[in-house]
């Protein structure tokens, strides 16, 4: 089975839908996906996602299961750096702050800190990955420890239009991987598409290995520059890009 996991276009976020760059991206998006043979789209219910899928879903005559865990990972913390003056969402540290504590680089235990069980994060992460199971499951692959049980082996695409944090919690799932790390060290661009195709070596037994991430070459070929949302300042000194 083959994953593909897609970040929305270039966000207009006090809109929750698309700047005019996202949607000349999401149309470039849906020439690429409407050539593939897909059996089943889902969806996060925030605008942005929902109007990334629709080119796609139109131009191909198909609907998206909305599904609600797919919204962007929203529990909010109280970070080190603000602490007092606002909450920040679970994905945006800084690197002298979360890199202090050794448990953000372990799977089985990042979530044990108590920046996160202030938060509620470790529950919101088990609502993800255990409705992400179970949708697997629906298709053929249920979770057995640390890989997957393959009980209906097949080739099908599924494809999943969502949102950069989402994304790396469903990474994390499928790779036994502390999310932090996925966070913090990788950036998939809007509407970017990263490929996950299960390997079975073994009789029932597969597991997912990622063959592209954040892979944006729909838009190089039409001569579309990624936008920069998602990243921050490549130099300090670069008062154009985002700092915070």
């Amino acid at each position: 089975m083959r994953l593909l996991i897609i970040r929305h276009g270039d966000p207009d976020y006090k809109k929750d839908s698309l700047t005019e760059k996202g949607w000349r991206e999401a149309a470039l998006l849906a020439d690429r996906i409407s050539e593939l043979d897909v059996a089943a789209f889902y969806v996060s219910p925030l605008g942005r996602a929902k109007d990334t899928a629709s080119l796609t879903l139109r131009k191909m005559n198909r609907e998206a299961v909305e599904c609600d865990w797919l919204r962007e990972f929203w529990p909010q913390i109280n970070r080190p750096d603000v602490l007092g003056v606002r909450k920040t969402l679970t994905w945006d540290w800084l690197p002298e702050d979360w890199t202090k504590e050794e448990a953000y680089f372990r799977h089985d235990e990042w979530r044990e800190t108590e920046t996160m069980r202030e938060g509620g994060v470790g529950d919101a992460y088990e609502t993800v990955i255990r409705n992400f199971d179970e949708l697997l499951a629906k298709h053929g692959y249920v979770r057995d420890g640390k890989y997957y049980r393959a009980e209906r082996s097949n080739r099908d695409t599924i494809v999943f239009f969502c949102h950069f944090g989402l994304e790396c919690v469903l990474l994390s799932r499928l790779m036994n991987a502390s999310p932090m790390v996925l966070w913090h060290h990788t950036c998939a661009a809007p509407s970017s598409v990263t490929t996950l195709v299960t390997e079975e070596r073994r009789t029932g037994k597969a597991s997912f290995r990622m063959g592209a991430f954040g892979d944006t070459s729909h838009l190089y070929i039409a001569g579309e520059e990624p936008s920069f949302s998602a990243r921050f300042c490549e130099t300090y000194d670069n008062a154009d890009e985002r700092h915070d």
